[in-house]
């Protein structure tokens, strides 16, 4: 008898320690998801140390350092991180994963879409590179994680899901970003320039801002589209800047009161205000504006050509018309619709240029 309750309290306690394992092990599908993309990613995503040069009250310089995060984009050494993680820096230094440390390189920038390309000369198989994806069909609801740095705690994986698309945010430079990415995912300082990863393992977006009063995280981040930086990267790599198309011309957008209170034969569309002697819309011969009007408590600028079609597609103000603009290229030929001050309208082919001053660090 005492032998055979010594044999069920045995398997009494066997089977409770096979439950605990059982427990243990019971991981569901999307934390294995995590693990794995984690595992597999976090190698690609460094912590970027940027030192700054500046003056304290007697006006002695000192250094400042700022930390971000980065993404490994080459087996070369790129780095893709953000404009303002890197502004104005003296020294760049990169920590990987395993905890080696390089200097790095500035190679381009782009303060329009708060965009930064630097480089280090590290062994090729201490680099994992982060695969991009797409962002243009991104659906509110997706899951997504967060890698990178915050508050220098380094290699931190946050999730959330894609809470919104299409949010318009201004850089640095202060430019307006379109198709912005909001993310509950927890990003705080530290985190800008890091990757924003779909379930699949690809990069979306480039985690950059968040909305927040105490400026710690309250569930509202920021991430510039993927398709952003496709789009700017190898100009970044190639030139040191992107190369913006240039219209030259200052354009202003005509509302149907204008358009009423100035008796014009439309009511909508983009004045030309000025035009660049010798630019573009100059040499396509369209015209800026040559007098003054004062509409209530408005200037304008009066005389000028209208735009009021590129493409054969209408333009309803003047800032729908320069974002059409600014996804074309340098070169790039465009046909517009213009209605001149008298009436008259005329179809014209701009070729665009680039434009002047592309920004160049230091």
């Amino acid at each position: 008898m005492h032998r055979m309750w010594n044999m069920a309290t045995l398997l009494a306690v066997l089977a409770f320690f096979c439950g605990f394992q059982d427990t243990a092990r019971a991981v569901s599908e999307d934390e294995r998801n995590n693990i794995e993309l984690y595992q597999r990613l976090s190698p690609g995503v460094v912590n970027i140390t940027s030192t700054v040069l500046e003056r304290d009250f007697f006006f002695n310089i000192i250094p400042r350092q700022g930390t971000g995060s980065g993404s490994i984009i080459s087996d070369k050494g790129y780095i893709l991180t953000n404009h303002h993680v890197i502004e104005d820096a003296r020294k760049l230094e990169v920590t990987l994963a395993n905890g080696e440390k390089y200097t790095a390189e500035f190679i381009g920038s782009d303060p329009d879409t708060d965009l930064a390309v630097i480089k280090i000369d590290a062994p090729r198989d201490e680099l994992v590179v982060i695969p991009m994806g797409a962002s243009r069909d991104l659906k509110v609801g997706q899951k997504v994680l967060a890698i990178g740095n915050p508050f220098g705690l380094g290699q931190t994986l946050t999730t959330g899901v894609i809470s919104s698309v299409g949010r318009t945010l201004r850089s640095p430079g202060g430019a307006l970003v379109e198709d912005v990415i909001q993310t509950d995912a927890s990003i705080n300082p530290g985190n800008s320039g890091g990757p924003l990863i779909d379930s699949s393992g690809r990069m979306i977006g480039i985690n950059t801002a968040i909305f927040s009063p105490t400026g710690a995280n309250v569930g509202i981040g920021f991430a510039i589209p993927v398709d952003t930086a496709k789009r700017v990267v190898n100009d970044l790599i190639e030139k040191g800047y992107y190369a913006y198309p240039w219209i030259g011309a200052t354009l202003m957008t005509l509302l149907p009161d204008f358009a009423e209170a100035l008796k014009l034969p439309v009511k909508r569309g983009a004045m030309v205000v000025e035009v660049v002697p010798g630019g573009p819309a100059d040499q396509a011969g369209i015209r800026g504006g040559t007098a003054r009007a004062q509409i209530g408590n408005h200037i304008l600028i009066v005389g000028g050509d209208i735009i009021v079609a590129l493409e054969g597609n209408p333009v309803q103000d003047a800032d729908s018309l320069i974002r059409e603009l600014r996804s074309r290229r340098p070169g790039e030929r465009v046909a517009l619709e213009v209605v001149h001050w008298d009436g008259g309208r005329e179809r014209v082919t701009v070729i665009l240029g680039e434009r002047p001053g592309g920004y160049r660090y230091r």
